[in-house]
């Protein structure tokens, strides 16, 4: 029997590969447009990494005019957790990460090279398998449990490189009658890869990030078939990138090891390797040393967190892209206007090292992306955030959605706009104050600042109330007017006059407008004072300025 009649009783279904080929043909693309894949398995919950990757490749895939896929890397069928393919769909779009190709739903997909869910493709996989076993460049593989314990104990004891491969690999040269028999007598059994390869050799590859790498060829007989007819990863990957015609594998440098086995593959298959880049780890500062960010430590290492805390969507990208490549904020700073998408990003410009995970600057760029907000839209954000985690918020804020409109307006369409709002969760506190009943039940002190003195708070309220307020006022009038206030009371008018001469006056007008600024919010640092006095109106700064007195 030879190997070709083996490969016919352990496959005899399998369609020859030729229909495969035919099947999924090369992609009518422009010239230099870049097929990208984000391959996730549903087994948890999108990871920042696995963002950072999506992001990476579906950007690389939209500015050269390419395609993006998402595929689903379901083999590991025990690992699977239910609506698992959902959570990343909606994870992904909940940051404008939609496929031009792949899987939109649990069992939706679209493109025209899928199925896009690995555990749909069996089929293919066999059929390349048994390609393989014919050639004998595949074996069905008998060793038992016992018997892979066995030799691992042996290399241990030899103190030589575990692994199935070469004099290891028991049943690498089983004949093909003798394997038939065994697979008649119902033996279990997996499908290995013969490798070629010779660990002495070295081969050198070239990684779009990492530069040139040198590797040990991979000698191990790898695991191609599990015994339930699955593909392992390794065999999968090989195998529907070729087919869907990824040019450009951008994945996590924890596959770099992988290279040799995978470059075997490829050439074992006859297929044309793809363009690997390898993205560094990201990182996070602990006890003065570095880690990988951490799913089971970190809580900004799950993509929910930034919605839980409601940071907008653009900001995390805008973030992403900030450690991609590190002339992204320069671009920025310089293009103020433009898009996301006019950004080039430029593999070779990401960092080898780890990028280190900042909140502080995620919220830094957050308070930039909001600035540029309409109240409108910080209006229509804020009450999605809330409907879902803060009802209460989204009960004030559609209660009088002009009215609050009005407030995010404050200080907002200037050449230098309000940076006080970075996430979602910090609207309700940053505006409460607009509000009289939320502002009647707050909780805070009076926040005075150098004016406490019980009496002159009372009379500046008071004068400023009976004779300097007017709504009509424009903010240039008003002022002037409490310069004019603040003179009478015997402030200077001027903080440079303060400062050159201090024993002259009791403060300076900004003194006085603190005062009139903590009576209307019980704050010393809002937004525009005369916005706020524009808005409440006379009626309710009276309200306010009685409710302290």
């Amino acid at each position: 029997m030879d190997y070709k009649e083996l490969a016919d009783i352990i496959f005899p279904n399998a369609k020859e590969i030729s229909y495969y080929e035919e099947k999924y043909p090369e992609r009518d693309l422009p010239e230099g447009a870049m097929v990208t894949r984000f391959a996730p398995s549903p087994t948890g919950f999108v990871h920042i990494g696995g963002l950072f990757g999506a992001t990476v490749d579906r950007k690389m895939a939209q500015q050269t005019g390419g395609i993006f896929i998402l595929r689903i890397e379901d083999t590991d069928q025990k690992r699977e957790i239910e609506n698992g393919v959902v959570q990343i769909v909606e994870s992904l779009k909940d940051f404008d990460i939609i496929p031009d190709e792949g899987m939109t739903g649990e069992n939706s997909e679209i493109g025209n090279y899928g199925p896009y869910k690995q555990s749909e493709r069996k089929d293919i996989y066999q059929a390349y398998a048994k390609s393989l076993i014919a050639k004998g460049l595949a074996y069905p593989c008998f060793a038992t449990t016992e018997e892979l314990e066995e030799m691992r104990q042996k290399q241990e004891a030899l103190k030589i490189r575990p692994g199935y491969y070469g004099k290891w690999a028991k049943y690498r040269n089983i004949p093909a009658d003798i394997a038939a028999e065994k697979i008649k007598n119902g033996e279990n059994y997996i499908i290995r890869m013969k490798s070629q390869g010779n660990e002495n050799r070295k081969i050198r590859h070239h990684d779009l990030i990492k530069g040139n790498i040198d590797f040990p060829e991979n000698d191990q007989d790898i695991v191609i078939i599990k015994s339930d007819g699955l593909p392992t990863y390794h065999f999968a990957h090989a195998i529907d990138d070729h087919l869907m015609h990824v040019t450009h594998v951008i994945r996590g440098d924890e596959w770099v090891s992988s290279i040799p086995l995978h470059l075997e593959l490829f050439h074992l298959l006859e297929f044309k390797t793809p363009k690997y880049a390898h993205t560094a780890a990201i990182m996070k500062e602990e006890n003065g040393g570095k880690r990988k960010i951490s799913k089971r430590k970190d809580p900004e290492a799950a993509v929910s967190y930034y919605h839980e805390e409601g940071i907008p969507t653009d900001a995390v990208v805008e973030y992403l892209l900030n450690i991609a490549n590190s002339n992204f904020e320069n671009w920025r700073r310089t293009n103020q206007d433009k898009k996301i998408d006019d950004f080039q990003l430029e593999l070779n410009k990401m960092s080898v090292s780890g990028a280190v995970f900042d909140l502080v600057k995620l919220l830094d760029i957050s308070k930039n992306v909001i600035s540029k907000y309409s109240a409108e839209k910080i209006y229509e954000e804020t009450v999605v955030w809330a409907k879902r985690y803060d009802t209460e918020l989204e009960r004030l804020l559609k209660n009088d959605k002009e009215y609050a409109i009005l407030v995010f307006n404050i200080e907002r369409g200037n050449i230098k706009p309000r940076k006080d709002i970075a996430k979602w969760s910090d609207v309700k506190n940053s505006i409460i104050y607009m509000y009289d009943d939320e502002f009647d039940n707050m909780k805070e002190e009076y926040a005075f600042q150098k004016i406490t003195n019980k009496e002159e708070i009372k009379t500046i309220l008071k004068e400023y109330i009976t004779s300097y307020y007017n709504k009509e006022d424009t903010k240039q009038i008003w002022f002037d007017k409490m310069k004019d206030l603040a003179e009478k009371l015997g402030y200077a008018r001027e903080v440079k006059e303060y400062k050159q001469e201090p024993e002259r006056y009791k403060g300076h007008v900004g003194d006085i407008s603190t005062v009139l600024r903590v009576a209307l919010t019980r704050r010393a640092n809002t937004p525009d004072l005369y916005e706020i006095m524009q808005i409440i109106g006379e009626e309710r700064i009276q309200k306010r300025f009685r409710k302290w007195f």
